[in-house]
């Protein structure tokens, strides 16, 4: 790497290896590293970690640290380190198989929380102090300040309230980044906050570059990486026609009056599925969208390059290897129609709340009432964690989940008398999708939104059963309001793990 990229003296006489800058790290730390998706997050240090980690194991000795981030990372992260035994506690957010597994295997401890709320958990003091970050820039200015990469996430209050910081200046990540950001420094602790100073989307409210207390920098690492992001499945039948009924939705809404023609701000979760309903959108005729979201993916960069999509504000990208290279050779375009903010203002609950957000996220499954499960496999097994859906399904105008009507072959129906977990209560899902058609649950009574899911989301395969519960659960439950039949209610859960299918007989 070229000494371009740091350019304060004092921090270029702190470069080390990876293998030094880990050795500051010590058994029990609590380390918070950057990362939003498989962007943004340190490519070497944890590595050379997880050998650290793994040579203590061999010598008999113990060696785990607590593990915070802004959201999911990559193989070089979560995953060299759950491989090697190294984090004893994960937070907020995970997708890594080998870290999955041992969250569900019961070795590995998981919070999952909002993505809104981590900064400020940390900022209350709920889950002690922070010993190291190890934070991801695209270069350190003649000042001392950073400019971030392609995630922000919570780098800014990481890198406050650490004791030691470690920094990766990565070479790969293109310096036409520079500019693109928004890091507001105006938050505060209750009772001292005052209003966010954001009107519309795109408001620059901030500065470009990360604060540094230089004094806490412990070592400087120079890399030159990739973010890996996988590559988004083409769009088949089932995500088409998930895409063309919400899009159909947003059609009628806006003849009806209730959305201008423009929408409002979208939020798309991660996902084959919100990446379609993305590919729609710049075939339906809308123009001069707004986006207020966590993610960039490819659907929104394409939006943004076919003029569809005015501005796109995020806390980090999730792009294919495809798209990152768009995204690298047409920087100085993207520049001027992205805003990264920090991930307590791109989820804060005001901001959406005001700004009217249209929130499209994926599901696990949907009950009878509109109540969903987005994290837990029969109600158990975590697969990823809540993220940032709940932030805009609570607070957004209009929150969406989407999700084919059935999953593994058909054998589990995505519509069940009775959520196995509780992400989002029915108080907070405005529509429900599947390729059978869309429910919207807006202004309707439980017994009326129950008769809309079977009507316009069950697969035909569980149609009837569904209709068969929710008949006798209306004749012989306990109250009539929320009809369940409680012996019942999870019973398809319990057959699927039973005897591999949740279709009676």
């Amino acid at each position: 790497m070229t000494a371009e990229r740091i350019l304060h003296p004092r921090l270029r006489d702190r470069v080390v290896s990876a293998e030094a800058a880990a050795a500051w790290i010590a058994p029990g730390e609590t380390v918070a590293m950057s990362g939003f998706t498989g962007s943004g997050y340190p490519k070497a240090v944890p590595i050379a970690l997880a050998q650290q980690i793994e040579a203590a194991h061999q010598a008999g000795q113990p060696f785990q640290i607590k593990l915070m981030t802004g959201a999911s990372t990559a193989p070089e992260l979560d995953g060299a380190l759950a491989k090697a035994d190294g984090i004893a506690l994960r937070m907020p957010f995970q997708t890594d198989p080998d870290a999955r597994a041992r969250i569900n295997a019961g070795k590995l401890d998981y919070i999952d929380i909002h993505l809104s709320h981590v900064a400020q958990h940390v900022w209350f003091g709920f889950y002690g102090e922070i010993d190291t970050a190890v934070i991801e820039v695209t270069a350190i200015r003649e000042d001392g300040s950073l400019v971030p990469s392609t995630s922000v996430g919570n780098n800014k209050t990481w890198l406050d309230l650490a004791k030691k910081i470690i920094i990766e200046v990565n070479e790969w990540q293109p310096a036409g980044i520079d500019g693109m950001h928004d890091i507001y420094y105006g938050t505060a602790l209750p009772p001292h906050r005052k209003p966010i100073p954001l009107v519309h989307g795109d408001d620059r409210i901030g500065q470009t570059t990360l604060n540094c207390d230089l004094d806490k920098v412990v070592a400087v690492v120079r890399t030159n990486g990739p973010d890996r992001n996988s590559p988004f499945t083409p769009a088949d039948e089932t995500s088409e026609r998930i895409a063309g009924h919400l899009i159909e939705f947003l059609k009628h809404e806006v003849a009806r009056g209730r959305l201008p023609a423009n929408l409002l701000p979208l939020q798309s979760g991660v996902g084959n599925i919100p990446n379609a309903v993305l590919a729609g959108l710049a075939s339906s005729g809308f123009r001069d969208l707004e986006a207020f979201t966590e993610v960039i993916q490819d659907g929104m960069l394409d939006l943004l390059k076919s003029g569809v999509l005015r501005y796109a504000s995020c806390t980090g990208f999730a792009l294919s290897p495809v798209a990152n290279e768009e995204f690298k050779h047409n920087i100085d375009f993207y520049r001027e129609r992205i805003v990264m903010r920090t991930q307590e203002i791109s989820n804060h609950p005001e901001l959406v709340r005001r700004l009217g957000c249209i929130g499209m996220n994926g599901m696990i499954e949907a009950d009878l009432y509109g109540n969903v499960n987005s994290t837990h496999v029969m109600g158990s097994r975590i697969m990823n964690g809540i993220g940032g859906s709940g932030d805009f399904a609570r607070n957004g105008f209009l929150s969406a989940f989407l999700s084919p009507s059935t999953a593994k072959h058909g054998t589990i129906s995505s519509i069940v008398p009775m959520v196995s977990h509780v992400d989002h209560t029915e108080h907070d899902v405005a529509v429900v999708v599947t390729e059978q058609g869309l429910a919207d649950l807006r202004g309707l009574t439980p017994k009326q939104r129950a008769r809309v899911v079977i009507d316009r989301c069950v697969h035909p395969d569980y149609r009837a059963q569904l209709e068969d519960y929710f008949a006798r659960a209306c004749r012989d439950a306990y109250g009539k309001h929320t009809p369940h039949l409680l012996p019942e209610a999870l019973s398809w859960h319990q057959r699927w793990l039973d005897t591999g299918t949740m279709r009676e007989g």
